[in-house]
């Protein structure tokens, strides 16, 4: 097990936590938005361009968090639509 990231089981416990999923008080952002944010932080960097594949982001993000597709696309178009 390498260390500062948990295991399957100790990572699924955390995901049941109620307080797992609440926004942080600094930007109202979730870990998981934070998460898709960061990975598509990296993919624009490494491809030097603006536009990522969807499903490349969606294969970044599985490394780090547990998620469907239908809830991926949720945060998306949450990123994409106006106020």
């Amino acid at each position: 097990m390498s260390i500062g990231k948990p295991s399957n089981t100790k990572q699924a416990e955390l995901e049941q936590a109620d307080w797992y999923n609440l926004a942080d008080v600094r930007d109202g952002l979730t870990r998981t938005e934070r998460v898709i944010l960061y990975c598509l932080h990296q993919a624009q960097q490494e491809l030097g361009q603006r536009n990522v594949p969807t499903a490349m982001l969606y294969g970044r993000v599985l490394e780090f968090v547990d998620m469907s597709q239908q809830e991926f696309q949720t945060i998306l178009s949450r990123f994409i639509s106006p106020r």
